[in-house]
């Protein structure tokens, strides 16, 4: 008995003298994990960020092409040149458009009327006798 009582002491002195380098170990471990874990998510989130900023200047480049693009197609020169060519609107003749006042003015002299004026370009065929 006092061998394995001898043997049980100095077992359980081996395993308190190795318990704290043994958690240090642990620790060490752990922690540098932690860090290479942590590491790898912030480069993950650097290509994040950065396709996400490239995504953004392609579309604010699109925004601006599209701006431009809708800004030609509002000019009054390509309207009117639309509206003649492709629709086959004229001019109207002379006398048919009337010129109101402006809404100022005639707010001042009396309560507005809907206004019954003539469009300033009609269909051809309409304007054919």
């Amino acid at each position: 008995m006092n061998t394995s009582t001898s043997l049980r002491s100095s077992r359980g002195s081996v395993l308190f003298q190795l318990l704290p380098p043994l958690l240090a170990v642990t620790l060490f471990v752990g922690v540098g994990l932690m860090h290479v874990t942590s590491r790898v998510l912030v480069v993950g989130v650097g290509y994040e960020l950065s396709r996400l900023e490239q995504e953004n200047h392609d579309l604010l480049r699109q925004n601006d092409a599209l701006r431009v693009e809708l800004a030609a197609l509002k000019n009054p020169a390509r309207l009117e040149r639309v509206a003649r060519e492709q629709l086959g609107m004229v001019s109207p003749p002379a006398g048919a458009v009337i010129t109101l006042p402006s809404s100022t003015a005639r707010s001042a002299e009396r309560p507005a009327a809907p206004s019954r004026a003539q469009p300033t370009l009609t269909a051809a065929r309409e304007a054919r006798p």
